[in-house]
Parts: structure tokens; C-alpha cells; sequence
């Protein structure tokens, strides 16, 4: 059956439901979001004279449901203007509206009996073939089928989305005995295809995948923290960043969800899995207890790990809470002997071999952590599921992991890491003695592809739904065609090379730039086109700024103009060179690259990136081609008349206010995409591959190299008047400084074309003259200089 989703029924408007409507809206479903009606009328509605017959008021629940999810922030939305996308209603009244629904979810409160009643209402309406799926994190899936008709029970199971649904990618699929293979192979591909996320079939077991490891590390830890004497401070620096986890590391995520929901998961646990060999790790320790009676669960009650409090001078100072006396004390800085011998080591799995094997209490903690978890996991297989590769799926996509608890195995050696498992009295599962005798990884890469072995057959299998996607990390070591320090050309095949930076944050130096040009050279030489992605967490945070700094204070002016002209130079060679470029960007795509998308010839934008020009922050203004670019595009929308200065304004503000869009649909909207010629794709997995079909499609239809611009109208002086006078009237009102008054004069400069009388048609090397003329002359100010210094060390001032 070829099943299309157009219509939604999200049936609960709660913290989860409101934002799963939202999610849903974010890829164009129509949705209705239903909840209860009130039972009384609250006071603005009764100052109103309105009644609960009034619908405004039988709408209330969901109303303001979804309003307090639009408000919040980070957004549940792409773009704001998607909410529109969302009907509300309530259980009374619209309830037949479901019949209309190609997919209805189920999402109250976690009570059986009440869930059940709201089943009892699908029945009656919901149509024969529609999908419907609970959302729920820990009744047991099967209990409700109870009293369910056959269809029903044929297409439903659950769907365990994880908070907030719009950031977090895992979405668990659970189904029943009763459910269809056809419905389970269905919502795993269009949960991974069409709304971005890791799905992850789970078995009908407590907490299914993620919360059962999760929960169960957190737990782990917190004993191991009462046994070690370590600190809130110490356990957040050992299990954040350092470990490929969330800057939140443990406690602060804590804090964040909340320990009062960590202890009632953890008590489920307990209740529910009473032959689990870590039982007795359920049990909360005294000093967690302690805190939940004193009510300090986190950011809901003020102050649980951590406490945010105004200091003698009214400054905010973050508080820690000492584990052994409960009481607050200035958060400390830590560090210990082995985090610093990690800190040139960026592969994470190099670097978690140096900390298991630390000789002070860093590797006592790493060593009794993965000696549990990796016992824990083994275990687990296969109780909550056959395949290992899904248990690193959950936790990597759940928890925001690096690598999974087998992939952390791999890292530290499979035959290493048992020996030390039986010195702390953590022996893995039988099957991991059987699988050691003639295996050395969970995982393996044979012929660029990934596998997994599987412990059914006793063999590596291929992930399934995988060979639809293209992983840098694995073709790399076979396809790699040249490569320096900062960047590596891949052959993705069929004509078609890829560019991958790998410096820190993906910075733009001139490593890279070397790289983008070598790139360019062999696709014109030998392939049919270029595709510029990476697989790291950020497509690229700009260009390189301790470079430019240290230039700068040297008054090194020579070179650092051969630099600019550099960057600007290969922009330019990747928007007129012979084969057609795509660019693929994801995660923080700031300055330079933001600068490499506005010149490639086509952009596949994952739809989480946040994208932006961002150089006035820092006292600058875009100079690898940015500036000019607006100033194209500007020609490109100008109409004769009173509109052309509000575009001009609308573009310059764009740059000088340094916005960064929240999303790529956002990114459309401030010019920075184009309508029509670049896309978005919310897979994360499936972008490169996008991409490259792409860039095939340009060069099966014949792509010709564009003709290089000389008719780019710039208005002069008439829009250099606006600027002039909007920046004084900002400085005279204290709205802006002295330096931000100079940095608007000359962004301004360049896209209104200099000093001109009139408007005018110039080139694109017009434009870049100016553009780099104007970020050297800035680069001599103070200010800036002051600036670049202040990110470079954090935050630190420069003194003369």
C-alpha cells in the first residue's frame, strides 16, 4: 500500500503534543491538535462575559497550549508563519475530525484507563487503514490493544518521541504482536525520510531502548559519584564534550529535565525489571532522595545541582551543590592531569582510549563507568532488542551521544575492555566471550560499507536502510583522492568529488582554501562536479579569526590583504568554474561559510542550519564575497522607485544587525537561500547523498559555466544618505557605539557602491575591491581588534 501522510491528528496538546504538532507543521502536514474542554471559566473570560459554550473557551486547553510552545526558545517551528499549518479544537466537539486523518497520535497523560477512553472515541470515528500511535514513554504498548477491533490493532504500536521533538532526532517505533510488518516498515522510513529523525524499532520492554541505558547510566554514575567523592563540578567536566557528550554533561541535564521525572523513570525501573542484574543501581541514593523531598528538582523549582543567584556586586553567579553537606558553594574549575594530555586530541575515539587508561581518579571513574555499561548493554541483547547497532542509534540520537555504549567498546578494545571488566566485577553476557574468540569489533567497514555483527546469524550484516546513504567516514579510507591538514577530496563516484573540512569548528584558513581550490582543479580536470560537506557537528563556524587577529595586531597589512583576496578569490572560482558546485551545509554555518553556500551554485540545506553573516559582530564586515553578494542579489530584486531603499535597508540590516537564521526555511527568507534553486532536506543521513544527485542533475543537463556579472546596479550616494543618517541617529540615541557607527558607514559603502552619484552597473571585482577595502581599514581599528582578541580567549579583554 503506498501511504501518504497529508493530514494529522495530534490528540493531547501537552508539553509533547503541542511541539510534535509543530514538528509535523515544519514539513508541511496539515494538523489538528485536540485536548479536553475546561470545566470552569477563568477570570479574563468571565471579565468577557464568555461561558464554556463559547468555543474561544472549549478551546482554551489547546489554545494556549500551542501558543506557549510557539513563544517558547528555542522554537518548535522552522518559521514562525507554519503554525498556520495547525487547527485547533477540543474532544468534545471536533472529535469526528479525525475521520479526515491519515495518522492520528495519541498523546495524554500517562494513565492507562485515561488513554484507553480516548481510544474508545478513535474507534468510533477514525477510518479503516489510518495509522494511530501512542506516545508514551513506559505503559507497555500491548496493554492497549485491549478491547481494540482488528484494524485498529493492525495499525497501531507506539511512537516514543523524545523532548523537544523538533531537536532531539531519536523517534522509537514499538510495535505489538498485532501490528503490521507493512505499518512498522512504513513509519521507520518516514520517520527517518521525512521528519529527520533515528528511527529505532524497539521491543514492548520497560523504558524500550534509550530511557533503559540512559537511565541506567545516569543511576550508575550517581553511585560511583557517591563512592568516588566526586564533585557536581568534576562529574559535569568528565562527562560532557571531553566524552563526545552534550556541553549539559550530566547533572546540568538533570537539572534541565528535571530529577523529579529522573527518579520516578528510575523507580519504574526498579518496579518493572526486577530481574535485571542492575536492579539494586535503581535505588536512589540518600542524597538524591534528600534533594527531591527538599523540592530541588532543577530549573522548574530555581536551584537543584546547580543554583543561579546575584552576588554581593549583582552580578549572576552560578552556585554548586556540594554532594556531601547539601549546600551551595561558588562552582569550581577543574582540572585533572589526564583531561590535559586529551586536549590536542580531537578523534574521539583515540582520545577515550587515554582517558579509560588515566592513572589518576579520572581513569578510576572512566574504568568503573564503562565497565558497567558496556556489562549492562551486553545484557541487554537481546531483551530490548536483536541488533546492537540500534541500542547506539537510541543512545547517540536520545542522549546526544558521540558514539553508542558498542561503538565506545570498539574504541577501547573489545578483548582490553572484557579483561578489565572482570577485574571490576563486570563480566559482559556469554555471548561476548563467544563473539571475542574470533572477533576484534562490533563493527567493521568492508568495500565503503558499514556492518554490524549480528549476533542471530553470528555474522556482519549490513545496517538495513543504509545503502541509501553516503558516510564520508566510511568510503574515506578508499576513496580518498588528495588531502592536506584541513581538508579531504573524496570520490563519492559517479563523477562526482566531495570537499570535507576537518579543522576545529570547520574554519576556514588557508589550509582549507587550499583545499577548495585543489578541489575545483581535479573536478575540472577528471569529474563532472563538486560537492562541499562534512560530517561534523557544524558545517563550518567561519573563517579563521586568531588568524586575522594576529595579522591584524602585526600590521601585517600585505599579507593579510593576499589572504582576503585569497578567500575572495576562491569564492569566485567555485561561482565561474566549469563543473557545478553544491553546497551542503548543516549546524552553525557562519561567515566564510555562509559565504562558500552564496557562491556555489546550488545549496542542499539541512533544515536544522543556522546560517548567517555574522563578521559586524566582531567589528568587521564580510569579506570573502558576502558583501558583494548582497549587493548582486539587491540588483538582482531592485525595481525602480520609493522600494528600492527599503530592499536596500532590508539587505544591509541583514549584514549589520548580524542575523543568523533558525532554520534554512528562515535562511530563504533573509536572501542568504534562493527560491527555486536551493532546497532544504530534513534527513541528516540522506543530505549527502541529496546533494550529489544534485549536482549529477546540473551536470547530465549540461551545465555551463555563468557568465561573469557586470551589470550589478548600485545606488550610490541615495542609499548612502540612508545609511549616513540612520547610523548618526542610532549613535546620538546610545542605540549603537562610535565603532558600530564606523562599521554601518562602510558596509553600507559597499553595497551601496561607493561614492557615486548615481545609480550605477558595476562588476562583481568592483565590488570585491571595495568590500576587501573596507574589512582592512576596519581591521586597523582598536575596537576590533579588542573584539577579536575577546573571542579568541574567551571573553578576556585586550590590555595594551
Amino acid at each position: 500500500m503506498k501511504r501518504k501522510i497529508n493530514n494529522i491528528a495530534v490528540l493531547g496538546s501537552g508539553v509533547m503534543g503541542s511541539r510534535i504538532a509543530c514538528h509535523f507543521a515544519n514539513v508541511g502536514c496539515s494538523v489538528i491538535l485536540l485536548d479536553i474542554i475546561p470545566k470552569e471559566i477563568d477570570a479574563n473570560e468571565k471579565a468577557k462575559g464568555l461561558t464554556l459554550e463559547t468555543k474561544s473557551v472549549r478551546n482554551r486547553i489547546a489554545n494556549n497550549a500551542l501558543q506557549f510552545a510557539i513563544k517558547s526558545n528555542p522554537s518548535p517551528l522552522y518559521k514562525k508563519q507554519f503554525s498556520s499549518r495547525i487547527t485547533i479544537g477540543n474532544f468534545d466537539d471536533d472529535i469526528t475530525k479525525i475521520s479526515k486523518c491519515d495518522w492520528i497520535i495519541e498523546v495524554v497523560i500517562e494513565n492507562l484507563e485515561i488513554k484507553k477512553k480516548v481510544f474508545d472515541n478513535v474507534e468510533k470515528f477514525r477510518k479503516s487503514g489510518t495509522l494511530i500511535t501512542s506516545n508514551t514513554s513506559g505503559i507497555p504498548i500491548n496493554l492497549m490493544t485491549e478491547g481494540r477491533s482488528d484494524d485498529f490493532k493492525n495499525h497501531f504500536c507506539g511512537t516514543h518521541f523524545f523532548n523537544p521533538p523538533r531537536y532531539l532526532k531519536l523517534l522509537e517505533i514499538i510495535p505489538t504482536k498485532f501490528t503490521s510488518p507493512d505499518v512498522i516498515e512504513f513509519l521507520m522510513r518516514y520517520g527517518e525520510q521525512f521528519l529527520g529523525k533515528t528511527t529505532v524499532l524497539c521491543k514492548d520492554t520497560p523504558a524500550f531502548i534509550a530511557n533503559r541505558i540512559g537511565v541506567y547510566g545516569i543511576l550508575s554514575l550517581l553511585h560511583i559519584v557517591e563512592k568516588m567523592g566526586l564533585t557536581v563540578e568534576e562529574v559535569d567536566k568528565l562527562t560532557g564534550p571531553v566524552l563526545g557528550r552534550p556541553k549539559s554533561a550530566t547533572f546540568r541535564t538533570c537539572d534541565v529535565v528535571g530529577l523529579d521525572t529522573l527518579v520516578l523513570v528510575a523507580n519504574g525501573l526498579k518496579q518493572n525489571c526486577k530481574t535485571d542484574e542492575a536492579n539494586n543501581l535503581f535505588t536512589i541514593p540518600n542524597y538524591i532522595q534528600k534533594m527531591v523531598d527538599n523540592k530541588w528538582v532543577g530549573d522548574k523549582s530555581g536551584q537543584g545541582f546547580y543554583k543561579k543567584v546575584k552576588n554581593a556586586s549583582g552580578k549572576s553567579e552560578i552556585l554548586a551543590l556540594d554532594l556531601k553537606t547539601l549546600e551551595y558553594k561558588p562552582s569550581q574549575k577543574v582540572k585533572f592531569a589526564t583531561l590535559e594530555l586529551t586536549k590536542p586530541i580531537d578523534n574521539l575515539k583515540e582520545r577515550v582510549k587515554i582517558l579509560i587508561s588515566g592513572k589518576d581518579k579520572v581513569g578510576e571513574f572512566y574504568r568503573a563507568t564503562f565497565a558497567g555499561l558496556f556489562q549492562y548493554v551486553s545484557n541487554r541483547i537481546p531483551e530490548i532488542s536483536d541488533e546492537l547497532y540500534r541500542i547506539d542509534d537510541a543512545l547517540k540520537a536520545g542522549f546526544g551521544w558521540d558514539l553508542g555504549p558498542f561503538e565506545y567498546w570498539d574504541a577501547i578494545g573489545v578483548k582490553e575492555s572484557i579483561s578489565l571488566m572482570e577485574q571490576l566485577g563486570n563480566k559482559p553476557a556469554d555471548w561476548i566471550y563467544e563473539f571475542s574468540k574470533t572477533n576484534t569489533s562490533f563493527y567493521k567497514i568492508e568495500n565503503g560499507v558499514r556492518k554490524f555483527y549480528d549476533l542471530n546469524s553470528k555474522t556482519y550484516k549490513i545496517i538495513p536502510g543504509s545503502e541509501q546513504f553516503i558516510s564520508l567516514e566510511n568510503i574515506r579510507p578508499t576513496k580518498t583522492i588528495w588531502k592536506n591538514s584541513g581538508l579531504t577530496i573524496t570520490d563519492l563516484g559517479d563523477g562526482i568529488i566531495n570537499a570535507e573540512f576537518h579543522t576545529k569548528m570547520n574554519t576556514i584558513g588557508g589550509e582549507v582554501l587550499q583545499g577548495l581550490n585543489k578541489a575545483v582543479e581535479i573536478a575540472e580536470k577528471d569529474y563532472r562536479g563538486l560537492v562541499i560537506s562534512n560530517e561534523g557537528a557544524n558545517f563550518s563556524a567561519g573563517a579563521n579569526v586568531a588568524m586575522i587577529f594576529m595579522l591584524a595586531a602585526e600590521q601585517d597589512w600585505d599579507e593579510l590583504n593576499m589572504v582576503v583576496k585569497l578567500f575572495q578569490n576562491t569564492t569566485m572560482r567555485l561561482r565561474y568554474s566549469s563543473i557545478p558546485v553544491v553546497a551542503a551545509p548543516h549546524g552553525l554555518t557562519l561567515g566564510g561559510g555562509c559565504e562558500i553556500c552564496l557562491h556555489s551554485d546550488k545549496v542542499v540545506a539541512l533544515a536544522e542550519t543556522y546560517i548567517g553573516l555574522v563578521e559586524f559582530g566582531v567589528g568587521l564586515i564580510p569579506a570573502g564575497g558576502g558583501t558583494k553578494e548582497f549587493a548582486l542579489r539587491l540588483s538582482d530584486e531592485l525595481k525602480d522607485g520609493d522600494l528600492e531603499l527599503n530592499i536596500f535597508r532590508d539587505k544591509f540590516l541583514t549584514i549589520g544587525q548580524a542575523k543568523v537564521a533558525t532554520s534554512a526555511h528562515e535562511a530563504f527568507e533573509m536572501g542568504l537561500f534562493r527560491t527555486g534553486i536551493d532546497k532544504t532536506i530534513v534527513s541528516r543521513s540522506r543530505q549527502l547523498a541529496e546533494a550529489k544527485a544534485e549536482c549529477l542533475l546540473m551536470a547530465d543537463e549540461g551545465y555551463t559555466k555563468p557568465v561573469a556579472r557586470n551589470d550589478i546596479r548600485v545606488l550610490g550616494n541615495q542609499a548612502m544618505g540612508l545609511i549616513y543618517a540612520g547610523a548618526n541617529a542610532m549613535k546620538s540615541g546610545n542605540y549603537i557605539s562610535e565603532h558600530d557607527q564606523k562599521i554601518s558607514e562602510k558596509l553600507g559603502y559597499v553595497l551601496a557602491g561607493g561614492n557615486l552619484s548615481q545609480p550605477t552597473k558595476v562588476s562583481e571585482q568592483y565590488l570585491l575591491d571595495l568590500e576587501r577595502e573596507m574589512f582592512l581599514s576596519l581591521c586597523g581599528e582598536k575596537k576590533t581588534l579588542e573584539r577579536l582578541h575577546s573571542i579568541i580567549n574567551g571573553g578576556k579583554v585586550l590590555r595594551n
